[in-house]
């Protein structure tokens, strides 16, 4: 076990204090495979009590209490594996409720330093819990007891101790093999099997579009590819381990017939009984035992050492995570200064030099072509993205100085591709936690959603399925608007709210903004579609990571020279159509102004082409 826990130099706190909480249950499970070892000697000590003296006196009664004895010890043997078995158990069941949930936090922090999403490090827990209660571990407690067993052979015969020493060193030098051998195929099948797994996630998560267009063929190819050259690996560590592990049964069983060869010497020549024979025998294949079962069990071994590091590298990044001090609910007042950001994993900053403020209760726009940093903007406001220079502040305070599970009380985020997750309508509005129907129907009305609730089968307990395949998709991102604005949300962030909605979605959109700016929310909308802009107060424009324009939402649009959203009109531009999602940059790049100044007619003959563009 000191090997498991010995791998990196540096080792995560929360794992340290983890396993230093079952300690003493160690210490205790090896006390108990000190006297399980012990009671060992049981079976051999018999039999050569029954050839020795039972044989030879012909005594009945000597045979009697010594099987008694036996017995009763054999009793204590069993109780006592039973003991250690369910003590191994708890440490495992202890461990993982210990680390459970900051292993879970992990891999959700991690995403800050763009390791994702991976669930790689629970999976991790688990092998590590797996080996903690298998026989692996039992075989790394028996080994330190080996030189007890060789020493009782030495005592019998000096060549018989020597006969089971250099089986004992050569089944050990076989398990050092196994470990050279194996180790980088073990590695290579690891990374090359979790590449392939991962790209048939990505491509679940496409399956429609490679349904649509026969991409199938082109997936399986490569992914077999992939599959192929993990699953060559593992074969080439196993082939190398089976060879390894067949010799080690190879060398004990010629141990077994040298051990008896030698024995028979002796006893022919008078200097020990058939009895020290046999016993001898049985004690070095008892000796040799838990040095073939680490042979046989090093590749758990192995697979335990490297989750052992994994989960201490993903929870050496948690450690870093300072627990800040309770802050007082915001008001929503949002301050961005001279904001630098690098997203995780790259040296290109995204964004540089960024400025803006908002008032409690302002809605703004942001607006850009693609690549020009609006999504690192909105991370950076949610605080997934850390600031590399300046400052994110919410009242003020940095937000980095929010404790990130309190901070998401105060935030609400709809995303541009909707994820909701496998529950019931309620449960995806209250964000999976304690439902509070009042809560949850404010929120559902004020999304405009609530009547179409009310139409699915069973309402608000309708089971949406992973995804929220239930639903269409404009359906889940009302949905989702509704989770985003639940509770007591101070600032929300709508990344194209209005890609999948119709006329009628746009409209509860507009109005949703309105009576969150009426509440003294504060509002930010990222969009190609420059018709929801017209609920906005000010806009930014973004190019190249930087601020291209800031301010009231007029003037900011008559800089792009464009006829456009005339201030409080909830329709599209009198004299641009409406960006389509596939065509945002067109948009972002054009922008609009107001215009004030069209022809009555011309403006009614351009509103009425509005509202067809809308319709369709």
């Amino acid at each position: 076990m000191s090997q498991l826990a010995a791998g990196p130099r540096k080792r995560s706190e929360q794992l340290t204090a983890a396993f230093a909480s079952v300690r003493g249950t160690f210490v205790a499970t090896g006390v108990f495979s000190f006297f399980i070892n012990l009671l060992m000697f049981v079976g051999p000590l018999y039999m050569l009590q029954v050839y020795d003296r039972v044989l030879t006196s012909r005594n009945e009664m000597t045979l009697i209490m010594l099987t008694m004895i036996a017995l009763g010890m054999l009793a204590v043997f069993g109780a006592l594996e039973l003991m250690r078995s369910r003590i191994l158990v708890r440490i495992g069941g202890k461990l993982d409720r210990t680390l459970k949930d900051k292993v879970f936090d992990s891999v959700f922090a991690n995403t800050r330093s763009g390791e994702g999403g991976s669930a790689q490090a629970l999976r991790d827990l688990d092998s590590l819990r797996e080996f903690l209660t298998g026989a692996g571990l039992i075989a790394f407690f028996d080994a330190p007891w080996v030189p007890l067993f060789l020493a009782v052979v030495f005592l019998f015969h000096p060549l018989l101790g020597l006969v089971a020493l250099t089986g004992a060193l050569v089944i050990l030098g076989l398990a050092l093999a196994n470990e050279l051998v194996t180790r980088k195929p073990l590695s290579e099948s690891y990374k090359a099997g979790h590449a392939a797994n991962g790209f048939v996630q990505t491509s679940l998560r496409n399956a429609e579009a490679v349904h649509a267009m026969g991409m199938q063929p082109g997936i399986l190819s490569r992914w077999s590819h992939q599959h192929a050259h993990a699953i060559g690996e593992q074969a080439r560590a196993s082939d190398r381990g089976g060879l390894i592990i067949s010799s080690s049964k190879t060398v004990r069983m010629v141990l077994q017939v040298a051990m008896l060869a030698v024995g028979a010497s002796l006893a022919i020549a008078g200097t020990i009984t058939p009895g020290t024979m046999i016993a001898a025998s049985i004690i070095m294949g008892r000796a040799l035992a838990p040095v073939e079962q680490a042979v046989g069990q090093w590749r758990g071994f192995v697979n335990a050492r490297t989750a052992y590091r994994r989960l201490n590298d993903a929870l050496l990044a948690r450690d870093e995570v300072r627990k800040p001090m309770p802050l007082p609910a915001p008001q929503g007042e949002v301050t961005v200064e001279k904001l630098a950001v690098v997203p995780p994993g790259s040296r290109t900053p995204a964004l540089k030099g960024v400025n803006f403020h908002l008032r409690r209760g302002e809605a703004m726009g942001m607006i850009g072509a693609s690549g020009a940093g609006k999504s690192s903007l909105a991370r950076a406001l949610m605080g997934v993205w850390p600031a590399a220079d300046g400052a994110v502040r919410l009242d003020a305070a940095n937000i980095n100085d929010w404790d990130p599970e309190r901070l998401g009380d105060y935030i609400g985020y709809l995303p541009q591709d909707v994820e909701l997750f496998d529950a019931s309508v309620a449960e995806n509005i209250a964000r999976l936690g304690e439902v509070d129907p009042e809560a949850v129907v404010r929120a559902a009305k004020l999304a405009g959603v609530h009547e179409m609730i009310l139409h699915l089968p069973d309402g608000y307990d309708t089971q949406i399925g992973a995804g929220g395949h239930a639903l269409s998709g404009g359906q889940r991102q009302r949905v989702a608007l509704a989770r985003a604005v639940y509770g007591d949300a101070r600032v929300i962030l709508l990344d194209e709210p209005n890609a999948y909605l119709d006329a009628e979605g746009e409209a509860a959109l507009a109005e949703a903004i309105a009576q969150l700016k009426a509440q003294g929310r504060t509002v930010v909308v990222i969009t190609h579609r420059l018709q929801i802009l017209a609920s906005v107060d000010s806009v930014l424009a973004l190019s190249q990571g930087q601020v291209k324009t800031f301010g009231p939402r007029d003037e900011v649009l008559a800089a792009y020279k464009r006829p456009a959203v005339v201030a409080g009109q909830h329709k599209a531009p009198a004299q641009e159509p409406a960006a389509s999602p596939a065509q945002p940059e067109a948009a972002a790049a054009s922008g609009s102004g107001a215009d004030t100044t069209v022809a009555a007619s011309t403006a009614a003959k351009n509103q009425s082409a509005s509202v067809q563009r809308i319709k369709r």
